[in-house]
């Protein structure tokens, strides 16, 4: 192989299969949407449960290949807003589109998602971990492919762990692995469905600091590497300030004393980092320290 194959980045790799798998005959072909067309749009969302209102009012427009980072008090609503990104929870009232069509009323392989406990099987290897998506994705009746079919997932799931530092452990189970390297897993799970949108929830949260900024710069590596739209909740504001192209802060503009639960959190702070044009929004005259509070 020529040095010119070997520097081939796994986006352009991925890119060129699903320009094969679609007939396609250029990166233009493959999906055809706007520039001018956010891929997420969120329209005065309210969500609850019982009598407790968790988000209100929430509206947002995200730009394909943006690292968004979410902020605010425990309970405030972020896994709920991630959960409603997912199609795992539907909102009360408005809507959510995704590249100006209605969000799919259950995930689909457009989302991967990544969750603070390590989501992974403990009775399979770190590859089979991997392989076990790619099968149910290609063969949801018998859950498992053949032929050319399990050869291409392999070589994808290896191709992966490669790019997570996991290859090395591909035939170990997950209970040998360290609590960095399980969240490295998780991650190539998420991954190696070829989401464009990642929705991390506070991931990083249980790692050593070490390990975190470990992550911290595979996760930016990844998210420039893959085009990846990036939504992603955490607790450690200055954790935000590194990795985001845009911070929103999430907390209620309103408190009903008689009844904590009437009112719900919305975004108070749209704050652009990084040279991102997002346009700064504050609604509620607080600072973002005062707004964790």
């Amino acid at each position: 192989m020529s040095s010119e194959v070997a520097d081939v980045s796994l986006h352009d790799r991925v890119l060129a299969r699903d320009a094969r798998d679609n007939g396609a005959i250029s990166r233009q072909s493959i999906r055809k949407v706007p520039a001018t067309m956010p891929i997420i749009s969120v329209r005065q969302l309210w969500k609850g449960y019982a009598d407790n209102t968790v988000l209100e009012r929430v509206s947002l427009r995200v730009e394909s290949n943006e690292f968004i980072v979410i902020v605010g008090a425990s309970g405030c609503g972020k896994s709920t807003f991630l959960r409603l990104l997912l199609g795992d929870e539907r909102p009360d009232r408005g809507s959510i589109e995704l590249d100006g069509e209605p969000l799919p009323a259950e995930p689909n392989r457009d989302r991967g998602i990544v969750f603070q406990r390590y989501s992974v099987f403990p009775h399979l290897t770190v590859l089979g971990n991997l392989l076990l998506g790619a099968e149910l994705r290609q063969a949801k009746i018998l859950g498992r492919c053949f032929g050319r079919a399990r050869a291409q997932a392999r070589a994808d799931s290896e191709a992966m762990l490669a790019r997570v530092g996991l290859l090395p452990f591909a035939d170990q189970y997950p209970v040998a692995l360290s609590g960095g390297m399980q969240q490295r897993l998780a991650l190539a799970q998420a991954l190696v469905g070829r989401p464009r949108i990642l929705l991390l929830d506070e991931p990083f949260g249980a790692l050593d600091p070490g390990i975190r900024k470990d992550m911290h710069e595979l996760v930016r590596e990844l998210h420039r590497e893959l085009a990846l739209t990036v939504l992603m909740t955490t607790h450690d504001l200055s954790e935000g300030f590194t990795l985001g192209t845009r911070l929103l802060v999430f907390d209620k503009t309103c408190l009903e004393p008689s009844d904590a639960g009437a009112n719900g959190a919305t975004i108070t702070y749209d704050i652009p980092l990084n040279g991102s044009s997002a346009v700064q929004t504050n609604l509620n005259g607080l600072n973002p320290k005062e707004a964790l509070s």
